[in-house]
């Protein structure tokens, strides 16, 4: 974590210092430092992803359901990214669509778990 922390400091700073002389290159580098750190972030993942596996084992929750969970968070985390990159890049119209489009993906993602949950209370009550 002090690896990436430190990454982004000095990402930060030396696009702050580009930013007076070659406005574009600051943006440049807050690109590359974003996407390094979000390489780091996708080795991260792959821990979770195996404990999320582990848990699925102990419960008796279908596969379909965790696969669904995961491609969520991963919308999540890819919408705030590139949203943040380009709000970073001074598009905050497109950031705005991004997040939209990703919430809406979200939510059709959702739907067959929601389906199933509302077909479990149903089959309690009837």
């Amino acid at each position: 974590m002090v690896k990436i922390a430190l990454l982004g400091i000095a990402a930060v700073l030396i696009a702050v210092k580009l930013k007076n002389v070659q406005p574009e290159y600051g943006i440049f580098i807050g690109v590359a430092a974003g996407l390094i750190i979000f390489g780091f972030s996708v080795t991260r993942l792959q821990v979770i992803l195996s404990e999320i596996e582990k848990i699925r084992q102990y419960l008796s929750v279908h596969s379909s359901y965790v696969a669904v969970v995961i491609k969520v968070v991963g919308i999540a985390y890819i919408s705030e990214f590139s949203s943040n990159l380009c709000r970073d890049a001074g598009y905050s119209g497109i950031a705005s669509q991004i997040e939209m489009f990703g919430k809406l993906t979200i939510l059709v993602m959702s739907l067959p778990v929601l389906t199933a949950l509302l077909d479990t209370i149903q089959q309690f009550m009837g």
